[in-house]
């Protein structure tokens, strides 16, 4: 174990972690409104406690397909400087450390012509790969710019 602790959750058959330390709580699904010509990623506002939280669907910001919610689909509520903002994802998996040396850069991403900006390395949890993310490059200032300030950060 590394000793850094990670929720883990999915996309499809992907698996993804984030560092625990942002993460404010997480929600079952909840009726979002939509905002007039917000990006297709930003699907819009909950509300948490009476504090409006716009809510990004992961799969659409990593560029793969929208997919409806199930009842195992959640909203991962993330703390930035800005202010708080929800992640959507199909699952979340555990509270967890990634095994052996958490994760690490790929080496052969050049080679690949990979530069993901969004994955902070792969590391694996019970033999299975898992993309750890970077909260801080999910976010264009776009979005970020539209946090709401006035959730209140605990």
């Amino acid at each position: 174990m590394n000793g850094k602790t990670v929720v883990t959750f999915g996309l499809g058959d992907a698996l993804f972690a984030l560092p625990v330390a942002p993460v404010m709580e997480i929600l079952d699904t909840s009726p979002i409104a939509p905002l007039p010509r917000a990006p297709a990623h930003l699907l819009g506002l909950i509300d948490r406690r009476g504090a409006s939280v716009p809510v990004v669907d992961l799969r659409r910001l990593l560029g793969e397909p929208p997919q409806d919610d199930t009842p195992e689909t959640r909203i991962i509520v993330l703390r930035l400087e800005t202010g708080g903002i929800g992640l959507r994802v199909d699952r979340v998996i555990e509270v967890t450390q990634l095994d052996e040396a958490g994760a690490a850069p790929l080496p052969e991403a050049g080679l690949l012509n990979w530069n993901e900006r969004m994955v902070a390395g792969v590391g694996r949890r019970d033999g299975a790969f898992v993309s750890e993310l970077r909260v801080e490059a999910l976010f264009d200032p776009e979005i970020t710019a539209a946090l709401s300030p006035e959730i209140e950060l605990q």
